[in-house]
């Protein structure tokens, strides 16, 4: 495979990892990926690691309410992303463009229609975002992580791919190793809390109000925080010595991954592809200001499919979580292994592969 494909995935690790796996599978086809990212510094924490992968970066850029004084900047920046988007294609010479979502994905591909270069987005979530309903304007090809989203793409062609894992991510890790990275002990249910690429400080204060009654559950944590909350959370675990694991950040998620028994999560596409693939039984908790509500509809496909519950971030607390973990964690008990079961079948291991795949076909 001989496609030079540029991928625009900044802003966020929903939109990023997924990039990185494209590439990825890329590459091992023999074509060759340029990733543009944004400056943010998940960007540059997700990319570590990947020295393998070119890649450029823009500035990042969020659309404000139409109305606000913050518009007149996020124009100025978009232009300016825009001029340097048309710069990166005439010398990279793509044949095609892809977008992962996010408004950083925005300058790449107005800039390859300019050229006339073929457009394709990626939408991981049941609800598409507000920049992939302006981007599909201009795409030739619309692919899907979810089929419920096709909905809103009647027009247009779209296809259901799925959502693209790294390919760390799709391979058998040894758990010992993965327990002794993080200091956990091999006979106790694990518990998997993550609040997505930046952190929850509301799904964090959740759990740490818990953790007394979680410790005495015999249950252990790993706790991924965000680089923002880290501090504040990890003094409450420094009340309970060698409890759980907490840490800011994972660049390693196939470790955490491998141990984990449960995981109480956001809703977002990727963390739901990732522990779909993993068949980790889980507790979704929306984030509730998510644009559209996209987070609860993407969770109500995997309830709806038996392979998670759905906890509001309200109505997280000791009472609504030991209810569930009193369900799964039982001996000899048949809905947690129908739950992993589940979870499993809707898992879409090849998904970067069949992207690579598609967007060949079609420049070819």
């Amino acid at each position: 495979m001989s496609l030079r494909l540029i991928i625009a995935c900044g802003g966020t690790g929903g939109h990023l990892f997924p990039g990185i796996a494209v590439a990825e599978a890329l590459i091992d086809k023999g074509g060759e990926p340029l990733l543009i990212i944004s400056k943010k510094e998940i960007d540059a924490l997700a990319m570590q690691g990947h020295s393998d992968i070119n890649h450029e970066c823009l500035a990042s850029i969020g659309m404000p309410k139409i109305y606000s004084p913050k518009m007149i900047k996020f124009i100025s920046s978009f232009f300016v992303s825009y001029r340097k988007s048309k710069s990166i294609i005439k010398s990279f010479k793509p044949d095609a463009v892809l977008g992962m979502g996010g408004f950083t994905s925005l300058p790449p591909l107005l800039a390859g229609r300019s050229y006339k270069t073929k457009n394709f987005i990626h939408e991981s979530n049941a609800f598409p975002g507000k920049a992939n309903r302006v981007a599909s304007r201009w795409a030739d090809h619309i692919l899907l992580g979810m089929e419920s989203c096709g909905s809103f793409f009647k027009d247009k062609n779209f296809e259901v791919v799925g959502t693209p894992l790294r390919s760390v991510l799709r391979e058998q890790h040894e758990k010992t190793e993965a327990l002794q990275k993080y200091g956990l002990h091999p006979d106790k249910k694990t518990i998997l809390v993550m609040g997505g690429s930046q952190g929850a400080q509301a799904l964090n204060s959740s759990i740490i109000q818990n953790l007394e009654k979680i410790y005495k559950a015999g249950i252990q944590l790993l706790h991924i925080t965000g680089p923002v909350d880290f501090d504040r959370v990890k003094l409450h675990y420094e009340k309970i010595p060698n409890f759980s694991c907490v840490i800011p950040f994972c660049n390693e998620m196939h470790l955490a991954y491998s141990i984990s028994d449960l995981a109480i999560v956001r809703s977002g596409a990727s963390s739901l592809a990732e522990i779909s693939a993993y068949a980790i039984p889980s507790i979704l908790v929306p984030y509730p200001f998510a644009t559209d509500d996209h987070q609860t509809l993407n969770a109500n496909h995997y309830v709806k499919n038996g392979a998670a519950f759905l906890l509001p971030e309200n109505k997280l607390n000791a009472n609504s979580l030991f209810e569930i973990l009193d369900q799964l964690f039982e001996e000899n008990n048949q809905k947690y292994k129908k739950m992993k079961s589940s979870m499993q079948s809707l898992s879409v291991i090849d998904s970067a592969e069949r992207i690579c795949e598609k967007i060949n076909n079609y420049c070819n």
